[in-house]
């Protein structure tokens, strides 16, 4: 990785695309620490410090800490991961959005702009419910119309801000932008976890307590962080021959390739929607002040809530981890459904004189492909469980307080990695580009 970075520093284009990237993300952290006008920062950092449960702790790490700090770039870039699954989910659904993703680039900007429209419309909905929730508990510094349509409009703008740079980021620097984005605001509020486990479990400790903490805390990292490279990269690749065509006086095919499977099929999807389906009742409580105490309603939020999840003294509330993990393995199944379909790979296949080695073309082909995408799917899930489990497993048992968990370790891991292959990729084409120069 660092023999890829020195060599791309070395190419002026590529030097240029990731001292603007850079940039862009000093841009992005300064923006996070803006105040935002007419909101109480002190009252809400005191109310938000005694929140039970973690409700906000996954909102809080996606935007870098800017919810907690109360930044004009509070909502970040959470509208805009939102609509793009709307958006993806909806192409199945509507068939005009289905013709739109087959029309190649100009369907794709058909959807972009999509996908902006409703992130603003997203934004604006997320910040009205933020700037009335929240005045009604007296964390505003006024509570009146003026100032809650200011709050609204700083709010949707900073989302806006955040979702052009991101765009910016894609067109003039290096990776994906928005996912580059939420990776530096994941990253951000790392050295803050290492410093509270190291308050918690190592500092004014025994030599040897603290040695041991300080190599258990390790391990656990770098187990977390291989597994999950490892659920990266995994693939299963099916093997697909092609019949050789008589074409004029020329036999052409005859060639032999894989359709790559990837073990984690659907990426960090399934635990995202599995972890917003989970918070969302626990958030609409919180905004409305109303955390139901020692009633039934309260027993389900905190079943809900993962800070309750594997604790000694309330074991019951770990059933909530149940749920969570029937519910990861239902959006790996769901959300692949949608986005991989057997039969239309098999029909091309067959088109195109293709086949995979003692499975007869068509419907057999399709088949096949099914037994093999339900057994993957099953162990992606499991892999995503283990890595997701990890963190909380340990917040729950040893009190381990950290905002970032295995959904925060799959997105960096895997931004890290795409975005390496594509500088990777660049340098490639740029070597050939001088080759056919000389």
């Amino acid at each position: 990785m660092f023999e890829t970075v020195r060599n791309a520093f070395k190419v002026k284009d590529i030097r240029n695309r990731l001292i603007f990237t850079f940039c862009m993300l000093i841009v992005i952290r300064l923006g996070c620490e803006l105040p935002l006008p007419g909101f109480n920062r002190y009252y809400f950092q005191e109310w938000f410090s005694q929140l039970t449960g973690d409700s906000f702790d996954f909102f809080n790490a996606f935007t870098g800490g800017s919810f907690e700090n109360m930044s004009l770039f509070a909502l970040n870039i959470t509208p805009y991961i939102t609509s793009s699954i709307i958006v993806q989910l909806l192409t199945i659904a509507i068939p005009a959005l289905e013709e739109m993703q087959r029309e190649g680039e100009e369907g794709r900007k058909k959807l972009v702009s999509i996908t902006r429209y409703l992130t603003i419309g997203l934004a604006l909905i997320e910040s009205t419910a933020m700037a009335i929730g929240f005045g009604r508990q007296n964390l505003l510094t006024q509570f009146n119309v003026l100032n809650v349509i200011m709050i609204i409009c700083a709010l949707t703008a900073g989302s806006a801000f955040l979702m052009w740079i991101g765009e910016q980021i894609t067109e003039h620097g290096v990776g994906n932008g928005i996912s580059i984005v939420l990776t530096i605001n994941i990253l951000s509020r790392i050295p803050d976890d290492m410093t509270g486990l190291y308050q918690q479990f190592v500092a004014d400790k025994a030599v040897a307590f603290a040695i041991l903490s300080a190599v258990i805390i390790l391990a656990v990292i770098l187990a977390t962080v291989v597994l999950t490279i490892l659920l990266n990269d995994a693939e299963r690749r099916i093997p697909v021959q092609y019949a050789k065509k008589m074409q004029g006086r020329k036999m052409l095919g005859g060639n032999s390739t894989y359709i790559p499977l990837k073990v984690n099929t659907g990426g960090v999807i399934p635990i995202i929607f599995a972890s917003s389906l989970m918070q969302f009742p626990v958030v609409i409580s919180q905004l409305l002040g109303r955390s139901g105490g020692t009633s039934i309603w309260g027993h389900i939020l905190r079943t809900l809530s993962s800070s309750n999840w594997f604790k000694t003294a309330t074991p019951w509330y770990t059933i909530g981890a149940l749920i969570y993990i029937v519910l990861v393995v239902f959006f790996a199944y769901f959300y692949t459904s949608i986005t991989f379909n057997p039969l239309e790979v098999a029909d091309n296949m067959k088109k195109q004189g293709g086949f995979i080695p003692g499975i007869r073309p068509g419907k057999p082909t399709s088949d096949y492909l099914t037994k093999i995408l339900n057994y993957i799917i099953f162990i992606g899930a499991v892999g995503l469980i283990i890595v997701a489990m990890i963190p909380i497993f340990f917040n729950g048992v040893f009190n381990a307080h950290v905002t970032f968990g295995g959904t925060s370790l799959i997105i960096i891991v895997g931004v890290i990695l795409e975005t390496i292959k594509q500088v990777e990729s660049q340098m490639v084409v740029r070597n050939y580009k001088g080759f056919l120069n000389t």
